[in-house]
């Protein structure tokens, strides 16, 4: 269930967002350009708005279109050199002898796991091509045997599932979009649909909840991670207590509901965009 509702939540985010950035991103093209571009959603509302006596408000719409556009290509700027800078950071504290040991023992093709000297107990999966899990000597410090175990297996499902890349291109779409609220919602439920699932595979490979349980206490305890200026998927820093919950009673209720009142506005927003294009194609 988990996995099918994660699923959808992106694919609908991506739908929504992906038919806004087409339109935006042809409307762009065709100003800069002086193409004639027909049945565009943007200069079908331009002419709507005359129609109805609003033509003032077609500068706003440029506003928006503009604003959306440069932000999100700035916010992806921003996350590909943050993710460059703070991987050469991460090779300078590098353990080899660690680094080695470990991917020899989770028989990894090359190496997707990298050991850092580090105090501070961390555990994330960072990079959109090529996912890489990030662990400190902290945390191995911290945890025994089998928790290191679980934490590993835990990232590892991020890893195989480019959670990393999915992440951003959620978190791209809610903030660049804020006008549609249902946008926000599905980046947070699928950050903790996600983590559950992280958390299943290592119960799944261990047969145990309890490594897993006990490593969350222990990295709760700790103190929650800083935030870093990049997106990345993190042991430890979504919804640890629905997850602990969650693994003493997997038996409960794991349906997301989506709320009524932001559904609504949201179906609404984009019913009135997909009108709009309808009208232009008649």
């Amino acid at each position: 269930m988990e996995k099918r509702q994660s699923t959808t939540m992106l694919i609908v985010s991506l739908f929504i967002s992906g038919t806004i950035f087409v339109q935006m991103a042809l409307y762009a093209i065709a100003f800069f350009a002086g193409w004639d571009m027909k049945f565009n959603l943007v200069d079908v509302c331009h002419s709507a708005l005359k129609a109805i006596g609003m033509s003032s408000l077609e500068y706003a719409l440029d506003a928006l279109v503009i604003y959306t556009l440069l932000f999100s290509l700035w916010k992806l700027g921003s996350q590909l050199i943050h993710t460059m800078n703070m991987t050469r950071k991460f090779q300078q504290y590098r353990e080899n002898k660690l680094t080695i040991e470990l991917n020899k023992q989770y028989s990894t093709k090359k190496e997707s796991i990298l050991v850092i000297s580090y105090p501070v107990p961390l555990a994330i999966t960072m990079g959109f091509i090529s996912p890489k899990i990030m662990v400190s000597t902290g945390l191995m410090n911290l945890l025994n045997d089998e928790e290191l175990d679980a934490v590993i297996y835990h990232e590892m499902y991020h890893q195989k599932n480019y959670d990393p890349l999915k992440l951003f291109l959620l978190s791209l779409c809610a903030s660049s979009m804020s006008y549609i609220p249902i946008l926000k919602w599905f980046n947070q439920k699928y950050r903790i649909v996600q983590e559950v699932l992280a958390d299943n595979l290592a119960i799944e490979k261990q047969a145990t909840s309890m490594h897993i349980g006990s490593a969350l206490l222990k990295m709760l305890k700790a103190g929650k991670l800083d935030s870093m200026p990049f997106v990345y998927a993190s042991f430890a820093d979504t919804s640890v207590n629905y997850r602990i919950e969650y693994m003493l009673n997997p038996l409960k209720d794991s349906q997301i509901k989506i709320p009524v009142n932001i559904a609504f506005k949201s179906f609404m927003i984009f019913s009135l965009i997909c009108i709009f294009f309808i009208y232009a194609l008649a």
